[in-house]
């Protein structure tokens, strides 16, 4: 049955009803800040994308290659603070089905597995910039510039990843068991 409101009434099972988060942008620093800049100029080329094309009929050639890298950096920028608050998506429920001491074991070599990877991404990245001598096709810009911001993001990563890795390191196995309690959002 739904209320007067457009929503559930209370009278719904409890496994049915939906709470809306509290939001803070108190979590979002400065490293955060070229990710969403890089996404709200994103929004502006397809907006401009669109327009150009279904309203003036005359679409401009350079957006949309210009939106395929600016979605490229946006994962990769994005993925920084994401790595950074620890919320990356994971399968968490072998960890919670062992003792602590285990989950803990599990956790440091989970993150070691996450801190090998964004190393190697970064020197495989520094590695295929240097070879890369091609500019975009609809502009005059060097694609290793694009690949230049992939790298130090996936550089970034890779320090938020040890940093992560030596608390974990550091922490107690009932501290890491916590810590999955704390970001759990449903019951």
């Amino acid at each position: 049955m739904w209320g007067k409101n457009g929503g559930r009434d209370n009278d719904a099972p409890a496994a049915i009803q939906l709470e809306d988060q509290p939001v803070s942008v108190a979590d979002i620093g400065w490293i955060d800040a070229p990710g969403i800049l890089v996404f709200w100029v994103l929004a502006v080329v397809v907006f401009l994308q669109f327009f150009t094309r279904y309203v003036l009929n005359d679409s401009l050639a350079w957006t949309e290659e210009v939106a395929r890298y600016l979605l490229i950096l946006v994962t990769f920028l994005g993925s920084v603070s994401v790595v950074r608050r620890g919320t990356h998506i994971m399968l968490e429920f072998v960890q919670r089905a062992v003792p602590p001491l285990y989950g803990k074991v599990l956790a440091v070599i989970a993150e070691l597995i996450t801190f090998g990877f964004f190393g190697t991404l970064t020197w495989i990245g520094i590695t295929l910039t240097k070879k890369t001598r091609q500019q975009m096709i609809s502009l005059p810009v060097p694609k290793a510039w694009i690949y230049s911001i992939c790298v130090a993001a996936l550089a970034v990563m890779t320090v938020y990843s040890a940093r992560s890795l030596w608390r974990k390191i550091r922490a107690k196995p009932e501290e890491i068991a916590a810590d999955l309690d704390r970001h759990l959002t449903t019951d």
